[in-house]
């Protein structure tokens, strides 16, 4: 991608630069390590840490690919976002595309996930549901102040997005504008 030399990471220790060495010592396992238990459970157990989007626009979208060339594919896409919408009703379940939209490349349906549970629920039963359909998962950040927001929802479609099956090329020029 070749927008990645733009982006600035801090550094993921930061709180933590006063801590004392992890431990080496392995799990019963004999491969993992034991971790030293922790001050306090992580918020990210219980909402979405900032700057995801904590609002109406939901954490995360997921975007489900299937081919409309395809019978077999329409037909089980069609099916899942049925039972998606009887099992999930929670989750926020949007239109049923019969052609390509924004940077999406072929035809989907998309879903928006508000809690770390819905997200931990939904993808667990994605992975084993999804069957030959391919999903994007992206976290929808509210971009700081100074941030262009078209800059930030490329930089979520592309450098944070989550794949589960084949991969497709977005058209990301719509998020150029501006």
């Amino acid at each position: 991608m070749g927008d990645a030399s733009l982006y600035s990471y801090p550094s993921p220790l930061t709180g933590y630069e006063d801590a004392p060495p992890l431990p080496e010592d392995k799990a019963e396992d004999g491969k993992s390590y034991v971790n030293p238990p922790a001050e306090e459970r992580s918020e990210a157990y219980d909402k979405f840490i900032s700057p995801l989007d904590q609002g109406i626009g939901g954490g995360f979208d997921l975007h489900i690919y299937y081919l409309q060339t395809n019978e077999d594919q329409c037909k089980y896409a069609n099916e899942l976002w049925q039972r998606i919408r009887r099992e999930f009703p929670e989750l926020r379940i949007y239109r049923f595309w019969d052609r390509p939209i924004g940077p999406h490349p072929i035809t989907m349906f998309k879903i928006n996930v508000f809690t770390p549970a819905q997200f931990g629920a939904f993808v667990s039963w994605l992975a084993i549901w999804r069957g030959p359909l391919s999903v994007l998962i992206h976290p929808n950040v509210v971009p700081e102040d100074s941030v262009n927001p078209l800059a930030s929802a490329k930089r979520d479609h592309l450098e944070r997005a989550i794949w589960m099956g084949e991969r497709f090329p977005l058209d990301v020029s719509l998020f150029n504008r501006g």
